[in-house]
């Protein structure tokens, strides 16, 4: 929240971690579950991609703004002014790591392929990657090791992608 946390960096990328970590992992896992759904469903890759980007779009808004006037209110609540902690900073490198990490998954639908390799297979991969180095990064700002920063990133990540295609599978079949 305020520079003023002990040990939280007063300015730097560190100052921002918080905010990078939250919009990149959900840009990562709401896009990939958009993809993972669209797969499960079966639906066109064209309709999946249509519906990644609408996501990308609005969710990356939605998510700045929400950091913003989260941290607005509470530093309302401490009775503290905007200015202590610049709340736009905090909303735009949520909406930035949200919209650069989410877009990973998108790229599924732009990489030349092999017939027997589907979209959702390169997306998993790709985010895998994403959310692995994301973890790796966020290790170094809080003294834990990489690979269980990593590991706790991609659980979140299967997770969400698991339910998500579940969840096209069985609406496809409802729906049929």
């Amino acid at each position: 929240m305020s520079s003023s946390l002990p040990g939280k960096p007063a300015s730097g990328f560190g100052h921002y971690l918080r905010d990078v970590v939250y919009g990149a992992l959900d840009g990562v896992v709401t896009t990939l579950a958009v993809v993972s759904g669209s797969a499960g469903a079966m639906l066109d890759p064209r309709i999946g991609l249509i519906l990644g980007l609408a996501n990308l779009a609005a969710d990356g808004v939605s998510m700045g703004a929400s950091n913003y006037f989260a941290l607005k209110s509470e530093l309302a609540q401490l009775g503290l002014p905007s200015a202590t902690e610049q709340p736009w900073r905090h909303g735009l490198a949520t909406t930035a790591a949200f919209v650069v990490a989410g877009t990973v998954p998108l790229l599924a639908y732009f990489v030349p392929r092999p017939a027997s390799v589907s979209v959702l297979e390169i997306a998993l991969v790709l985010s895998a990657l994403t959310l692995s180095y994301a973890g790796a990064v966020r290790a170094a700002f809080v003294g834990q090791s990489r690979w269980r920063s990593a590991g706790e990133m991609l659980a979140i990540g299967a997770a969400a992608c698991s339910v998500a295609y579940a969840i096209g599978v069985i609406a496809e079949r409802v729906l049929r």
